[in-house]
């Protein structure tokens, strides 16, 4: 197949050394192989050519962006998780399995079809992979990281925003959303409100244990005051169990409008208002709602033990 190859060398605990060996590896596969680092220019303009396969070797950053392009083009994506969280290679199983068994499942691989989300607002339109939403984790990308924040392997990294986000948790004011969810009112004041089209978001908490990839629906948790110490709950033991679900209020609805007054609100890694926006210009009916099947992925089955 001709393949184009988007590597992120700083995802995890890759670098630019690994460059050569993903190429090597694709190569011996019998893949012709165009590789791109996405911390370079010209990446983007790479998904423009002609090809058979996107990969993405990195973590839910940059297959996001990737993605994000990819919406409508035909032409099928598949990950070499190799990031952080990798909340998107988690959704579809292709953690921890290395990476020869992936590549050499690509020609027998499941095609899967994902949704991609759509929050349009005073900004304009931005697709959408992981979530929309106000509270907690638009408070965790807010605030300020510590200098070393990237600093060790990629686990002591999603520990440590789980850390502030247990902090947060504990003190953080609830914020009073005005909003519906396929036409009925689901307004009131939350510590989390957001709307999610995958299982995992955050540093890979499994918040929506019923989403599927292409069911079309988002699924929108609620957290109020009430809900504080469970919530905590949840934080406090995720660590023991990576898999624990967080049975949270949850809707699940195709469209979500909120009267968004300029309060801080995340679209995946973006927050808004941007640093330069003024909050109240910025302020204005937000809408989120899901795309089906926006994007094909190739999903290799994981071999039999």
């Amino acid at each position: 197949m001709r393949v184009t190859l988007i590597h992120n060398p700083g995802a995890g605990n890759t670098g630019e050394k690994d460059a050569p060996k993903l190429e090597k590896l694709l190569t011996r596969a019998g893949h012709k192989v165009r590789y791109h680092s996405s911390k370079e220019r010209g990446w983007k303009r790479a998904l423009k050519k002609l090809a058979d396969l996107v990969v993405v070797a990195g973590g839910d950053g940059t297959v996001g962006r990737v993605i994000r392009r990819m919406v409508g083009r035909g032409v099928p994506v598949t990950l070499l998780p190799s990031g952080t969280a990798n909340n998107i290679a988690r959704t579809l199983g292709l953690l921890e399995r290395p990476f020869e068994d992936l590549v050499h499942g690509w020609e027998s691989a499941r095609r899967v079809k994902l949704d991609i989300g759509v929050a349009k607002g005073p900004w304009g339109e931005r697709y959408f992979i992981e979530g929309v939403g106000a509270g907690l984790f638009a408070n965790l990308l807010a605030r300020p990281k510590k200098k070393d924040a990237k600093v060790g392997k990629p686990e002591d990294v999603v520990d440590r925003a789980l850390r502030r986000l247990q902090d947060m948790a504990v003190h953080c004011e609830a914020v009073d959303v005005a909003a519906t969810l396929d036409g009925e009112d689901i307004s009131g004041r939350y510590l989390l409100c957001e709307a999610i089209n995958l299982r995992y978001v955050g540093p890979s908490m499994f918040l929506a244990p019923g989403g599927k990839p292409g069911d079309g629906l988002l699924d929108v948790v609620l957290v109020t005051e009430d809900e504080r110490a469970h919530l905590l709950e949840y934080l406090n033991k995720w660590q023991k169990n990576r898999e624990r679900r967080a049975v949270l209020p949850t809707r699940r609805g195709r469209r979500l409008k909120i009267e968004w007054t300029g309060y801080e609100l995340h679209i995946d890694d973006k927050l808004y208002p941007r640093e330069d926006d003024d909050p109240d210009e910025m302020a204005g009916v937000v809408e989120a709602w899901i795309e089906p099947a926006a994007v094909e992925l190739l999903v290799p089955e994981a071999k039999k033990t």
